[in-house]
């Protein structure tokens, strides 16, 4: 009824204007909560390695075995930038640097079993910060924040 009347006068009604004024606090609060809730998790890190690290290895992961090009645009960051953080991680045990064998100018990277390891860890920890936030709400909110998450989920996935 509301799209209706604002498609035949034109301009929005007071109900769609308020309704459009509690979208924007509802997008407003999601927005932060969503964000502060990242940044909690984020810090949620094991192994002495850098949220910056945790997500060139979790690329790799999802990627395989890319170049350093690849990684570097996938990452969202200069190709000089990300040769400093494979270089580091290669250090440290975490990635490898292979060359290919038929164009020597080609390296790609993988992840080393350390480097799986502390991807493992990194993400226990951060599943296991949220069950401890989970585990002090009552049984209600927790049923209510089930039903939240499929609604996130859906938001998330539609386009």
């Amino acid at each position: 009824m509301v799209e209706s009347a604002t498609a035949i006068s034109g301009s929005p009604t007071p109900t769609s204007r308020s309704a459009s004024k509690a979208d924007g606090e509802l997008a407003a609060r999601l927005r932060l909560g969503v964000l502060r809730l990242s940044r909690q998790l984020r810090q949620q890190i094991v192994g002495g390695v850098t949220q910056s690290q945790i997500s060139v290895l979790s690329s790799v992961e999802r990627l395989g075995t890319p170049t350093l090009g690849e990684l570097a645009e996938a990452e969202r960051v200069q190709p000089p930038s990300m040769t400093r953080q494979v270089e580091t991680l290669v250090e440290r045990g975490l990635l490898v640097r292979e060359v290919s064998p038929t164009d020597r100018r080609i390296a790609r990277v993988r992840l080393t079993q350390e480097g799986l390891r502390t991807l493992q860890r990194t993400r226990s920890a951060r599943t296991a910060f949220l069950a401890a936030r989970l585990k002090k709400l009552p049984v209600e909110e927790r049923a209510r924040l089930e039903e939240l998450v499929g609604l996130l989920e859906q938001l998330v996935d539609r386009q």
